[in-house]
């Protein structure tokens, strides 16, 4: 199974694709779409839409884990960040990549065992499951990461699936 992860934002989407098999994670790819600050916003739509749906294309993923959004004190940068979010699951959606949401607390739980896990414990984990030699940057690339990582713990047995799966749009 190929899982694209992806943690959503504006200025930085995260992304990272894995591999499951036999309860063995392998980094396939990762890394993340930048935009510039005071670049017209809906240009920055359009450029992480594109960058999004190129990998997507190139990579053909099983699935598609993505941060489910809670709600933050800037109202006006959550509504940014739901519509970059948006954006990105329009990418999968066209390429018909069935769409997973994942709350930091379920991220946090599959990747350490533990939902109040630091952020740096977090991202440690990742880095051990993957058996890389470092964590990836920018965070939100280790992120990604590990929200797949998150869905590959939840896609692995029908109890996981029962406890975690919510399937955007059922």
């Amino acid at each position: 199974m190929v899982i694209f992860g992806i943690d959503p934002g504006y200025a930085i989407v995260g992304w990272g694709a894995i591999g499951f098999k036999s309860n063995t994670y392998k980094a396939l790819g990762f890394g993340a779409v930048e935009t510039q600050a005071g670049m017209d916003f809906n240009y920055r739509l359009e450029y992480i839409y594109d960058e999004i749906f190129n990998v997507l294309n190139r990579c053909r993923p099983d699935a598609l884990a993505i941060e489910k959004l809670y709600f933050q004190n800037n109202q006006k940068t959550a509504i940014m960040v739901a519509e970059a979010r948006g954006v990105i699951l329009l990418a999968a959606q066209k390429l018909k990549i069935p769409i997973y949401e994942y709350t930091p607390l379920q991220v946090k739980t599959a990747v350490t065992g533990y939902g109040k896990a630091k952020k740096p414990q977090v991202m440690e984990m990742t880095r051990k499951l993957l058996n890389l030699s470092e964590v990836p940057k920018p965070d939100d690339t280790a992120d990604a990461l590990a929200i797949a990582i998150c869905h590959a713990q939840a896609a692995g047995s029908a109890l996981r699936r029962t406890m975690f799966e919510r399937r955007i749009g059922e």
